[in-house]
């Protein structure tokens, strides 16, 4: 009686402190959820179906803490108690939260491997709901290798390598079976994400016209559910297709609601971005002075949010734009801060270019580098920033009046909710409440396939192979001698108390088979040798820019001013007076 009185004690304890994670979670303390998740583990329990679905917690608590070496490890736990007690639905959602985490850390074959499987048992299971979160999950894999793809590529959207077009019309084709199975569902809020990953990808493909109806659909979904965030991503992606498609009149216009929406929401990071891209478009419709005022308006935010990158960029606009005015001199004086940031950061490119232009706005102005040096105090009294001067017409665009009121808020569809885990003491019902994470920029799930045409789009190597059959039994046996310095062992699972009644669970499902030599070398190759990547951060692709738009068309704004210099390069008098920046009027601002 002792025993059971003590047993029923620590199962309660367990419940208790995996609930108040649940809770904390929930209200978005991620950390504070991680300690009482573990703390339960720690206080452990004899629930099979409990601690999967606490591992399951643990794993998207950590993953939304950035925690990606934690988010795998109880990730793999959870498939591991999942496939050992034979439950079919928890191994699916756990090989797709696996996917979710290595798709990442930018292990996008693996990735593909887990969501795969997630998709096979859904269909297998009939489980509509699971189907579509896998298939949009696959969508994201090919469409985030896709993007990796681009990364230093200096092309526009549409001119891209063959290898990268296939990835990105894979993901696309994921995108539209998840979107007809969502619909099959009516699930408005997952065709909404559907509609705008489709006008993302169509956009990177080169395909504007589509793109622009994707964008619009999610418009209309965004504003049905009052999602503020969402509909300012939608009228961005709006702006970006139609500057390609040379609407530039239509593109400020969607570009100016982007702005609005920014402020309303408080998003200094995405009010820059808007600032930027109503700059360039300016620039494109040759209405430098308004140009001049948004990039300024970037230039500010980017100093306060210590954006080296955006700064530098703000300046080459800025650089640009008084050359079309005939402005020499605060043309140098910006391009120069261009060059002082494009060798701080390293940009080996930034630097050649910058120089390339103080050299040609030196020669236009008569001017040597020794007549400049008295102005570097201009730079030194403001800490290497431009100095700025509060005007009546900044005070009517807010500009100086930046709300400190509170962090921003969090993007409702980027960071769904979890769904309501340990919310019953049964364990049968926790189960049903695992949860499918998807990563923040998109939200959720969605999707229906055929599966006759998964094939043509995944590489049948990674997803048909007995391999990959054997790359999951291996995840979960406890058999393997050859493997005990890579596996969990279902026996040394964390919080699991081995008794009787779970015992028969244990061992009742395990597969003896001996895996392959075959299967070890290809094992080592996917697995091993990158064991310690799972402990840490997704690797940076050099230096952060949050305040220039991750789809940005500079390069048409670089092809558009390339022979500007050459234009300007008249002989000017040598006592020509130009008005100091500080005494530079900016023109009226939307706001």
């Amino acid at each position: 009686m002792l025993r059971l009185h003590t047993v029923l004690v620590m199962e309660a304890s367990c419940l208790e402190l995996a609930l108040e994670g649940e809770r904390l979670c929930k209200a978005g303390d991620f950390k504070g959820g991680t300690a009482f998740f573990e703390a339960a583990v720690q206080v452990g329990t004899e629930d099979l179906k409990t601690l999967s679905a606490i591992y399951s917690q643990l794993g998207n608590a950590y993953f939304y803490l950035k925690e990606y070496g934690k988010a795998l490890e109880y990730h793999r736990h959870d498939l591991t108690l999942a496939r050992t007690i034979g439950d079919r639905i928890g191994e699916g959602k756990a090989s797709g939260n696996l996917g979710n985490t290595l798709k990442v850390l930018g292990r996008y074959d693996e990735a593909a491997v887990c969501c795969q499987r997630h998709l096979d048992i859904s269909q297998e299971q009939g489980d509509k709901v699971g189907e579509a979160r896998a298939l949009y999950n696959m969508g994201n894999v090919f469409h985030a290798k896709g993007k990796q793809q681009l990364w230093g590529i200096s092309q526009d959207p549409g001119e891209l390598p063959p290898d990268v077009r296939d990835t990105l019309q894979r993901a696309t084709a994921f995108y539209e079976m998840n979107l007809s199975l969502v619909k099959e569902l009516g699930d408005r809020a997952a065709q909404g994400r559907a509609f705008g990953n489709l006008g993302n990808t169509h956009y990177l493909l080169g395909n504007f016209v589509e793109a622009i109806k994707f964008h619009r659909e999610r418009l209309s979904i965004a504003k049905e559910f009052g999602d503020k965030a969402a509909e300012r991503r939608a009228y961005s992606n709006l702006g970006n297709a139609l500057i390609f498609l040379g609407q530039f009149n239509a593109a400020t216009e969607y570009y100016r609601k982007t702005l609005q929406l920014s402020r309303q929401l408080k998003d200094q990071v995405m009010e820059a971005q808007a600032c930027y891209s109503l700059g360039n478009t300016y620039t494109l419709l040759q209405e430098y002075e308004r140009a001049i005022d948004y990039h300024l308006k970037h230039l500010l935010i980017a100093q306060e949010l210590n954006d080296r990158v955006g700064e530098g960029r703000a300046c080459w606009s800025l650089g640009n734009a008084y050359v079309s005015l005939g402005k020499h001199r605060q043309a140098l004086h910006h391009t120069r801060k261009h060059l002082e940031i494009s060798r701080e950061i390293g940009d080996r490119n930034g630097e050649l270019t910058a120089r390339m232009n103080v050299e040609e706005l030196m020669e236009v102005l008569g001017v040597k580098e020794a007549d400049l040096s008295p102005s570097e105090s201009e730079f030194k009294v403001q800490g290497a920033r431009p100095k700025f001067i509060k005007k009546a017409s900044m005070e009517s665009v807010d500009l100086w009046k930046y709300s400190s009121e509170q962090k921003l808020a969090r993007d409702a569809s980027d960071e769904d909710c979890f769904f309501d885990l340990l919310s019953k003491f049964q364990s049968s019902r926790m189960d049903d409440q695992r949860c499918q994470l998807d990563e923040p920029p998109n939200g959720e799930n969605a999707g229906g396939v055929d599966p006759n045409t998964l094939n043509d789009m995944i590489d049948a190597s990674l997803l048909t192979s007995p391999q990959t059959e054997e790359l999951f039994d291996l995840i979960a046996s406890s058999q393997s001698r050859r493997l005990d310095d890579q596996r969990v062992s279902v026996s040394n699972l964390p919080g699991l108390r081995i008794t009787h009644n779970n015992l028969g669970h244990l061992c009742g499902e395990s597969d003896p088979q001996e895996p392959s030599d075959d299967f070890f070398n290809m094992l080592i190759k996917c697995q091993s040798s990158r064991i310690d990547d799972q402990r840490c951060s997704p690797p940076e692709g050099g230096p952060r820019a949050p305040t220039v738009p991750d789809e940005d068309f500079f390069s048409l704004i670089q092809r558009v001013q390339a022979k500007r210099m050459d234009e300007q390069r008249v002989q000017l008098p040598s006592d020509e007076q130009e008005p100091d920046e500080d005494e530079r009027e900016p023109g009226a601002a939307d706001s």
